[in-house]
């Protein structure tokens, strides 16, 4: 049962009112087993309309469930409630759930851990103890209230004050003392922590002083393990990492600070946590770990080039070969006129030059309806017209945004195809797909060669995601199969991106029999 409720909230000396999920900040973390019915009655208590998104528990032919406003389903209003109904399917793992419109993905947001069947073993050593670490941004004002100024002014929202980590800054900002969280271990023992990229706006790399951590799994996909220093995580991602309790027993900072390498500002001042041994008291002072500098491109591809899916008869990389259709998508800023801005401008993203226009009905609900002029099926495939995709710096990136006049433009996918995206952009963007995962197959800095770089790709053992970091200056090629059908999103997981347009959504169609095509929508379904 989730009560979507407001609880005053005080952090860095500021109290305030958020919205919350039973009262809790972060919310309350969900256990499930593979292969579990999960039914979440969400009620909403509070001012806004909401919706809840389960990020990516894979809803095949309920897409009813996914939660994205206005894709998925109309938002849930103040004093109604909504029932989502999935089954966990071929996953295991970390993934989360958080609010899905508006910028409300602040506070509202928690953990989804996926056990294994009964019986069966990781496959890795199993640890002594599991700890969710979920990295997030606070404000000290009113989120909603920042943004709808920002969008008067036409600029961007102002940055968040502090990073957080479990929902709290830690002692390096001022009286933060009482809000650090902090784990106690055990001299020799192993633990695992189930990281989560919550942020709003920022990629983050993560570190504890003196350990190093195994990489064991991303995105509910198990991989090849490996031993670092540091993560990068971008917002939407999750990794689980082992962690072994081996050096002196002290008190270490674990500590993440944003990863930014276009010429764009950002707080650099590091949220931290403390891992503690066990007995040791809390007048020692910690120690801090070293971090990648904020810009470190060359750490944060090389991380990316070890990430590998464990592709093992148990658990094989299903990469797709055959390619049906080929999609090339670019990442572009403009200005376009604002009328209603102070400045009579307004800053706009679009992927392939079009911005996306929000519907006012869900757009799985007008797709199997069939309910004319809510949107379009003409997406491109390839961008309207050109501009320096990978431009730098950013001012050359500004390539024509153009809207789509009063309704969303979507791209027809065929069930069952197997398609290849590249995704070019200019400054680093974390994209995210609904309803699939997807194989990261290559990725590089500077225009995509198609006679060279193909031939670097790797199609044997290649990272399962739902969310990639696309590098600044850069490309990404993923694979997936549309296996799902409905209306799945796609977007960049900067919200303030999104809110500039940087999302489209697919329709993978129906297929010959019942058991491949959308369900009915449920009963509840909110209406709009």
């Amino acid at each position: 049962m989730f009560q979507i409720q407001v609880k005053n909230v005080s952090r860095l000396c500021n109290a305030k009112p958020i919205v919350t999920v039973n009262g809790m900040f972060p919310g309350p973390s969900i256990y499930v087993r593979e292969g579990d019915q999960v039914l979440v009655n969400v009620t909403n208590h509070a001012q806004y309309n909401m919706s809840i998104h389960w990020h990516d528990l894979k809803q095949f032919r309920n897409g009813w469930a996914d939660g994205p406003a206005y894709i998925t389903q109309c938002p849930i209003k103040n004093g109604h409630s909504y029932i989502y109904n999935f089954t966990v399917t071929d996953q295991r793992g970390t993934l989360w759930w958080h609010a899905h419109i508006l910028w409300l993905r602040a506070t509202v947001y928690g953990a989804i851990v996926i056990m294994p069947k009964e019986g069966t073993p990781f496959p890795f050593p199993q640890p002594h103890r599991e700890t969710n670490i979920i990295l997030g941004e606070w404000w000290n004002q009113d989120v909603e209230t920042i943004v709808t100024q920002a969008n008067k002014l036409g600029l961007p929202p102002q940055p968040s004050n502090a990073h957080t980590i479990n929902g709290k800054p830690g002692p390096l900002f001022p009286r933060s003392e009482k809000h650090t969280f902090a784990m106690e271990v055990e001299f020799g023992k192993t633990y695992l922590l189930r990281i989560i990229n919550a942020a709003l706006n920022d990629e983050h790399f993560f570190a504890i002083a003196g350990h190093s951590m195994t990489v064991v799994e991303i995105d509910a996909v198990y991989t090849k393990p490996f031993t670092t220093k540091a993560i990068l995580i971008v917002p939407g991602q999750t990794t689980n990492v082992l962690v072994k309790a081996d050096q002196s027993p002290k008190r270490y900072f674990m500590a993440a600070r944003p990863f930014m390498d276009a010429p764009i500002t950002v707080d650099n001042k590091p949220v931290t946590a403390i891992l503690q041994y066990e007995g040791i008291p809390n007048s020692v002072l910690p120690i801090l770990p070293q971090l990648p500098v904020s810009n470190d491109t060359k750490f944060a591809m090389s991380y990316n080039s070890k990430l590998k899916s464990l592709n093992s008869p148990r658990f094989p990389a299903k990469v797709p070969l055959q390619i049906d259709r080929h999609l090339f998508y670019t990442i572009g800023l403009g200005i376009n006129p604002c009328p209603t801005c102070q400045k009579g401008t307004q800053v706009v993203a679009s992927l392939n030059n079009i911005t996306f226009v929000m519907p006012k009905i869900g757009l799985l609900q007008a797709h199997y309806f069939d309910v004319s002029g809510v949107f379009r099926t003409d997406f491109p495939d390839k961008p309207l017209a050109p501009f320096n995709y990978t431009g730098a710096p950013l001012t050359a990136n500004l390539g024509t945004a153009m809207g789509t006049g009063s309704v969303s433009c979507l791209s027809i996918l065929q069930l069952n195809w197997s398609y290849k995206t590249l995704i070019f952009s200019a400054e680093s963007h974390p994209f995210r797909l609904h309803g699939f995962n997807f194989f990261v197959v290559g990725s590089g800095i500077g225009n995509f060669d198609p006679k060279k770089d193909p031939a670097k790709f790797n199609l044997v053992d290649p990272p399962e995601r739902n969310t990639v970091g696309v590098p600044t200056g850069g490309w990404t090629a993923i694979r997936f199969r549309a296996d799902n059908p409905g209306v799945w999103f796609m977007h960049c997981h900067l919200e303030l991106h999104t809110t500039w347009g940087l999302k489209m959504a697919f329709v993978v169609k129906n297929g010959k029999s019942a058991e491949e095509s959308v369900l009915p929508p449920p009963k509840d379904l909110p209406p709009c």
